[in-house]
């Protein structure tokens, strides 16, 4: 194989490795198309009272069992101008999903 050959198989496999990380996970996915709006696409939270999952310590440091019933029936933090809508406003999520975004949230955001 000459130097060009090798030169565009390293190309290749670069791009689709660099493509394969950037793919967003499902956790991912769902928490960027139902919960950033409020909570912020860098977790601290987009309005006054919603909770910084970035804070060391804060709401992320629940457990989790407390923190799944919260996404699925809906919560309100104390001084949030409003509710979390239960499943994030989207009753179809499963709870398989549920349990996925917060796995997602905890290992990107938490403190």
């Amino acid at each position: 194989m000459n130097r060009s050959m090798l030169r565009l198989i390293a190309l290749i496999l670069g791009s689709t490795i660099a493509g394969c990380a950037l793919a967003a996970s499902p956790g991912q996915t769902i928490y960027e198309t139902h919960c950033s709006a409020c909570h912020g696409s860098d977790g601290k939270g987009a309005f006054p009272g919603v909770p910084d999952f970035t804070q060391k310590n804060g709401v992320l440091s629940l457990p989790a069992a407390v923190l799944l019933k919260r996404i699925e029936h809906g919560y309100q933090a104390p001084g949030a101008p409003m509710a979390m809508p239960a499943r994030g406003g989207d009753a179809s999520l499963t709870d398989q999903q549920i349990k996925l975004v917060l796995g997602y949230v905890r290992s990107r955001f938490r403190g």
